[in-house]
């Protein structure tokens, strides 16, 4: 797929080999494409918050400020009329599925070939979804924790934010440091996280989030 129009893409890798690998594929397939490139999460919310129309976002779920499926989660809730396209090494079908109900356009296995990476990617820009045709979500059975996935899925940005430091050990005082808000509001938010996922305290809430990430939620990237 080509195309004259301008488009501009934000690469999330903390590779830069892969980083520039994507960097070709997307300058093959689009004319007059422009493409930022970040390492952490960070760097993506600096790029998205320069107000710049970003087409897609090309995300690894496993960079400095990704915790599991936290990144995705975080971008869908604060910036949600930009599409997220997952491109990881994990290819589990549990996996690829959680991405998909956390509202990622895609997943693309880094293992792909090219040409593969090509279609999806084009299928995405075409409005479409698209995972890898050889592994059938649908065989991956329902779990006691979907529920729970619908519940983190209603987590403010901010919310997300806080528990992800959670799940760090953070005390109140700390993550109103790092946020540059006061303890108040991070009670505030953490009564709101209790409510949202239906626990009673802040631990049982890390364990919930844990739940979810097939063994992800741990600091990754690091």
């Amino acid at each position: 797929m080509s195309s004259t129009a301008a488009y501009r893409f934000i690469i999330a890798d903390d590779h830069p080999l892969f980083r520039g690998a994507l960097r070709q594929t997307l300058e093959s397939m689009f004319e007059g494409v422009a493409i930022s490139e970040a390492g952490s999460l960070d760097a993506v919310t600096e790029i998205l918050e320069q107000g710049d129309d970003v087409d897609l976002v090309l995300l690894d779920l496993n960079m400095p400020g990704v915790r599991g499926f936290s990144g995705l989660m975080y971008l869908r809730a604060q910036y949600p009329s930009v599409p997220v396209v997952v491109v990881s090494a994990n290819e589990e079908a549990l996996a690829i599925r959680r991405c998909m109900e956390f509202g990622a356009a895609g997943f693309v296995p880094k293992s792909l070939g090219t040409d593969s990476i090509r279609l999806a990617l084009s299928t995405v820009m075409e409005g479409g979804t698209w995972t890898p045709p050889d592994i059938d979500l649908s065989a991956v059975p329902a779990d006691e924790t979907g529920k729970l996935v619908q519940r983190l899925s209603t987590l403010t940005p901010q919310q997300v934010r806080v528990l992800m430091m959670l799940s760090e050990g953070l005390l109140n005082k700390q993550i109103a440091y790092e946020l540059s808000v006061s303890e108040a509001t991070v009670k505030a938010h953490v009564s709101a996280i209790l409510q949202k996922l239906g626990v009673e305290s802040r631990t049982q809430a890390v364990i919930a989030a844990s739940k979810i990430e097939a063994g992800q939620w741990q600091s990754l990237g690091v």
